[in-house]
């Protein structure tokens, strides 16, 4: 849908919402180091890639391989990257993934065979409820139910799932309830409704605008930074359900510092370009209930069933999130921008699955992008007490929380001054380790 635009303001929302975190240890960036230089026995082993390298050499792959490629996974464990290929009567294949530094798996499922079946699922098992996604790991598709897919409902889940065939797809029950992550107030306020900002981007025009969940543009067009305050910006463009959860929100005033980076509350992380998801890959998310909470993709192109519509081409993850994080930034500890935060079951006590809008089908349908570096130093225009939804946040304990297995901390969650410091002078502190990550304990 389309909207008019909106709103003035001059300080920018701080990007993925404000949690104040503990001090604690940093992360520090994969190696990226290669068997570049090696023997010759040893040039032929994996190469040793971080995951942002690895996605790029599985898209080479894919191309390369043809019908041979069957998926592919990052292994963080050994920092490789391991490509699935159904090699038939040329074993040239292996050989050719061999030498562009992947590790090779056989297996028996192809690419053409996986998608045919989640087609299949499309068809004959729409269930509210219920999503699937190819899992590269176990060379299948990953189908889950929520608690409320029981009885007949069930009954036809299975029976498509057995129509398949013997080693094409597996069912897993989840406990909990698929839903958007949605709620009333947090970092950003419309009517009743609350969500988190995702990414600040430049919009196609040229104005200052963010990435935020299409389902949160249901609350309503305009958007402030306060619950009950002044809107700051309009919704330009939604998609939800279908093809996607995103939405572009610009800011009125194009005077607007946006910053490309996300706010961890006591420091910022710059973001330096969109990149894919991949298979394996260690991802944090950062929103304004739960803060900071990291874990793996688990699927890609995942097909999800919400009560309000089916929504394709989704990210999979174990990453923990609650209502009101809706809509906050995924992103890598070597500040690649991954995904929005779309919905699932569970909560960071107990877990679930969540689902992600990959950036970069986002940035592609609305016609932004993301600003390289800008205001990644921090400065006076990306501090101050507007420069972040810390008034909207503030008032909410963090502390005691878990968020994905990292203590928050017993920090105020985002008071104004908290926010200035986060994305101001706490700005390029990450930058001065190696790493603008902290994972408290």
């Amino acid at each position: 849908m389309s909207h008019k635009r909106i709103p003035k303001r001059k300080a920018a929302i701080a990007v993925g919402g404000v949690v104040a975190l503990g001090a604690a240890a940093i992360l520090l960036p994969n190696a990226n180091a290669s068997q570049d230089g090696a023997s010759d026995d040893a040039a032929a082993a994996p190469k040793t890639l971080k995951a942002g390298d690895a996605s790029d050499l599985a898209s080479q792959l894919a191309g390369l391989l043809g019908d041979a490629f069957a998926g592919s996974y990052y292994d963080g464990g050994n920092k490789q990257l391991v490509v699935n290929v159904v090699p038939g009567d040329n074993n040239n294949v292996i050989v050719q993934a061999k030498k562009a530094g992947a590790a090779v798996r056989e297996v028996d499922n192809s690419m053409t065979e996986l998608e045919a079946g989640a087609r299949t699922l499309k068809a004959e098992a729409t269930i509210p409820g219920t999503s699937w996604a190819v899992d590269p790991r176990t060379n299948k598709i990953l189908v889950t139910a929520d608690s409320t897919v029981t009885g007949d409902k069930w009954d036809r889940l299975e029976s498509t799932v057995r129509s398949l065939g013997s080693g094409m797809a597996t069912i897993k029950k989840s406990a909990g309830t698929f839903k958007t992550f949605v709620s009333g107030g947090d970092a950003i306020f419309s009517g009743g409704a609350r969500c988190s900002l995702g990414f600040n981007v430049t919009a196609g025009d040229g104005s200052p605008a963010f990435l935020t969940a299409g389902h949160c543009a249901a609350g309503g067009d305009q958007w402030s930074d306060a619950q009950g305050g002044q809107p700051i910006a309009t919704v330009d463009q939604a998609v939800f359900p279908g093809e996607g959860d995103f939405a572009l929100v610009t800011y009125d005033d194009p005077a607007t510092q946006a910053p490309s980076e996300v706010d961890l509350g006591d420091q910022t992380l710059p973001i330096v370009q969109a990149a894919e998801a991949t298979v394996g890959q260690e991802v944090f998310r950062m929103g304004s209930t739960t803060g900071l909470a990291d874990g793996q993709v688990l699927g890609l192109n995942a097909t999800v069933n919400y009560p309000e519509g089916t929504v394709t081409g989704l990210i999979q993850t174990d990453v923990c999130a609650e209502p009101g994080d809706s809509g906050g930034s995924m992103f890598t500890q070597d500040g690649l921008a991954i995904g929005l935060t779309s919905g699932g079951s569970g909560d960071c006590t107990s877990g679930g699955e969540t689902f992600f809008q990959p950036v970069t089908t986002a940035l592609a349908a609305v016609g932004a992008t993301l600003g390289a570096g800008e205001g990644a130093g921090g400065g006076d225009e990306a501090g101050g007490g507007e420069a972040g939804a810390g008034e909207a946040a503030g008032g909410q304990e963090a502390g005691g929380e878990q968020a994905g297995g990292q203590d928050v901390g017993g920090e105020q969650a985002g008071a104004g001054e908290e926010a200035g410091a986060g994305a101001g002078d706490g700005a390029g502190q990450g930058a001065e380790d190696g790493s603008g990550l902290t994972q408290t304990h």
